[in-house]
């Protein structure tokens, strides 16, 4: 067990110390239980309830110095008795290993070339024996810690709804006795969209996250880029997630940026370019050539050439804003996504004028994939207000607020909404 720190026991302080672990360690518990367990919801009840336990074992005896050590291990030993309890450890016991291990976790090493336990889970959880929804949203609610509630907004669809998909998948991996493994290389390529997808809505869930306080909730970043790494590590010749890290990269280049010294929200127009991670930029753009070389590019490779030349433009005014055009609809082929509409109708609005581009979000309105959006009143709400339509871009403004949960955000828009002379009251 980890060495504990003397004199940690403040009970805001334990809070504050299981808070940021569940943030940090969920995955890496949640997915070494499940190897041990066999059943993803037995892993699931034990991982909380070793995030319980920390509570009141933490204030008793100190924060361990290696929480995510100490909560594995906990999490661990409650799988184990339960299964003891259960009488059916033999029964799981195959489930946990490759075919080529030599024996249980712990004993031996284990033969995958990245030996990690959340990427066994990702695959797991992304078998194509699961609808592809239920995929990720599984994927979504395990591997990454989200509530149902933040995967339903990124779905676009009712909590109720996304908790019934996440349950009907659970069920289907225990049903089909799907191993928790990464599967053989003839295998992979059948699930990557699938793992991409997970990767990307994860990272896009940090980089604006949709409740509480924070815009960015930077566990979620990192670990998104740190999972993309380890799939290229595992794939070297998939060109698609060198898109996805690169996309990744040159969006996270901007974090510093985002909100000014007040936490005021700062559209990328009013971003201060020279503050931008050089370094990070530099490892998109290449991971960006690498990607587009050898064949025709996928949907992320396309959103990373995108976002390689805002990072390359000087200005906001400067950037090429016809071949962004060009290329979100070279990207709608490839992807025919709503969302993927909205961002091309900004770039409209920089090529032939706002009037363009609010006439395509207002065609966008009747699209009930939409409904509940939050950028969609947004986007129409600025591009009216940039028209010195006020009366309107108040309507739009409020109901962007009113769909908008994060704090930086209700901050913008409440600003925004009394430069045009309707100020929330």
């Amino acid at each position: 067990m980890s060495h504990l720190h003397e004199g940690d026991g403040g009970v805001a302080h334990v809070h504050s110390a299981v808070a940021e672990a569940y943030r940090r360690e969920w995955a890496f518990v949640l997915a070494a239980t499940a190897r041990v367990a066999g059943d993803i919801d037995i892993a699931e009840e034990c991982a909380a309830d070793a995030f319980g336990a920390a509570l009141d074992t933490w204030l008793r005896d100190g924060i361990p110095t290696k929480p995510g050590a100490w909560l594995t291990t906990t999490a661990r030993r409650r799988a184990l008795d339960v299964l003891r309890r259960e009488k059916t450890l033999r029964a799981k016991l195959p489930l946990l290993i490759d075919p080529e291990a030599r024996g249980a976790y712990g004993d031996a090493e284990e033969p995958d070339v990245i030996p990690d336990d959340r990427l066994r889970l990702v695959f797991t959880c992304c078998h194509p024996a699961i609808a592809r929804e239920a995929q990720v949203a599984l994927t979504l609610r395990l591997v990454c810690g989200l509530t149902t509630a933040e995967i339903a907004q990124a779905f676009l669809v009712s909590e109720p709804t996304m908790a019934a998909r996440v349950t009907r998948a659970k069920k289907k991996i225990s049903a089909a006795r799907i191993p928790y493994r990464v599967p053989g290389t003839t295998d992979l390529p059948d699930r990557l969209d699938a793992v991409l997808t997970v990767v990307h809505l994860l990272f896009t869930t940090g980089h604006t996250a949709p409740t509480g306080d924070q815009l960015v909730r930077h566990d979620l970043v990192e670990r998104a880029i740190d999972l993309a790494r380890m799939l290229l590590l595992l794939m070297p010749d998939e060109r698609e997630i060198r898109g996805l890290l690169a996309l990744m990269l040159l969006t996270d280049a901007r974090r510093a940026t985002r909100l000014d010294p007040d936490g005021r929200l700062l559209l990328l127009e009013e971003q201060d370019r020279s503050r931008w991670d050089a370094a990070a930029i530099v490892d998109g753009r290449a991971l960006v050539f690498e990607a587009l070389h050898g064949g025709r590019p996928g949907r992320f490779t396309l959103q990373a050439v995108i976002a390689a030349l805002h990072a390359e433009a000087p200005t906001w005014e400067a950037t090429e804003w016809r071949q962004i055009l060009d290329l979100y609809d070279v990207l709608l082929t490839a992807w025919p996504s709503p969302v993927v509409e909205l961002n091309r109708a900004v770039a409209v609005a920089m090529v032939d004028g706002w009037a363009a581009g609010l006439a395509e979000v207002e065609r966008l309105e009747s699209d009930q994939r939409l409904t509940g959006y939050r950028y969609l009143a947004a986007t129409k709400a600025d591009l009216l207000r940039r028209l010195d339509r006020p009366a309107e871009a108040a309507v739009a403004y409020r109901e962007a607020l009113a769909l908008a949960d994060n704090a930086a955000e209700q901050r913008f828009l409440a600003a925004r909404l009394a430069e045009v002379g309707n100020p929330v009251t």
